[in-house]
């Protein structure tokens, strides 16, 4: 179990040099973020690609029957695909307008206090009282990050901070859609089905909006950092998520995972010179202590809940 809690932490970790990652991407070059996420996922693709054949591979040679790809499988994975690319472009949006502390923060933390919340009403169940107080938490502490932030830009950077929490939303629809319309699909082949849909569903954003032309402010290093995102967060990052996800209990890993925004937030301000504040930590300490409860009452429900 401990192997499988250190890759779950090095999972979070590798996720949160994403946002450090294109906060340089947006101030190097005219790259748009729109244009970075869908990169992010053609990158990823062809290693996720690989990964869903050895799974097949693996599924084939073994007695349980593999899950057919027919219609009722295919349109959960499309609808998950959906939310992931308005969760890619929305999340480095975000990071683009403000910084990549207080965008992933918002982001990730809002989610899970909002899955328990939206449970409510999509399914019919009532939040308790500690959900519900978990709630008026993240809310406290996303407003604390607000106000940090005012201080140390000088101004309300509104843009970002509805850009975040737009992520946050678009994150918790894509956690309770995946939890309840739950076909049994591998892994692996989830993940490609969903990446393949949210880059289909960028690329004509992408042309739309010119954002291929912010490619020509690149130099080699530029390319580096892109192919960095598409490979290490993204393929290296899930690879250790879900081979920890093997041998560690659903509340750990629900606690583990929320290490991922407070490293963001330590690399920030290590590396981009972002700071929080006394303010802003406080808040960012309540959003952090809002997201364990939250993840812990949703872990443990019985399967078929929120």
């Amino acid at each position: 179990m401990i192997r499988g809690a250190l890759l779950i932490a090095l999972a979070a970790l590798l996720w949160a040099t994403t946002g450090i990652v294109a906060k340089f991407l947006f101030t190097g070059t005219e790259l748009q973020a729109v244009t970075l996420a869908f990169l992010r996922l053609a990158v990823a693709l062809p290693f996720f690609f690989v990964l869903m054949r050895r799974e097949q591979r693996a599924s084939s040679r073994s007695a349980t029957p593999a899950v057919k790809l027919n219609r009722k499988v295919l349109i959960p994975l499309l609808a998950l695909g959906c939310f992931q690319a308005v969760y890619q472009g929305s999340y480095l949006l975000a990071v683009d307008m403000t910084g990549a502390g207080i965008a992933t923060l918002i982001a990730l933390c809002l989610a899970p206090v909002l899955v328990a919340i939206l449970a409510a009403p999509l399914l019919g169940e009532k939040p308790g009282l500690v959900t519900v107080l978990a709630l008026v938490a993240a809310i406290a502490g996303t407003a604390m990050l607000v106000i940090s932030d005012m201080d140390s830009a000088g101004k309300l950077r509104l843009g970002g901070i509805l850009m975040a929490v737009l992520a946050a939303f678009v994150y918790a629809g894509f956690t309770l859609t995946s939890r309840h319309t739950s076909t049994g699909t591998p892994v692996f082949t989830t993940a490609f089905i969903c990446f393949f849909t949210a880059a289909l569903i960028l690329l004509p954003a992408v042309a739309i909006s010119t954002g291929f032309e912010g490619l020509r402010s690149f130099e080699f290093r530029h390319w580096l950092m892109v192919v960095y995102i598409g490979v290490v967060p993204t393929c290296l990052g899930y690879l250790s998520f879900f081979t920890g996800m093997k041998t560690t209990p659903a509340t750990l890993s629900s606690i583990i995972v929320t290490l991922e925004p407070l490293f963001v937030a330590l690399l920030a301000w290590m590396i981009l010179g972002e700071e929080l504040g006394v303010i802003g930590m406080a808040g960012a300490l309540i959003l952090t202590a809002a997201v364990i409860v939250a993840s812990q009452s949703s872990a443990g429900k019985k399967p078929g809940t929120a």
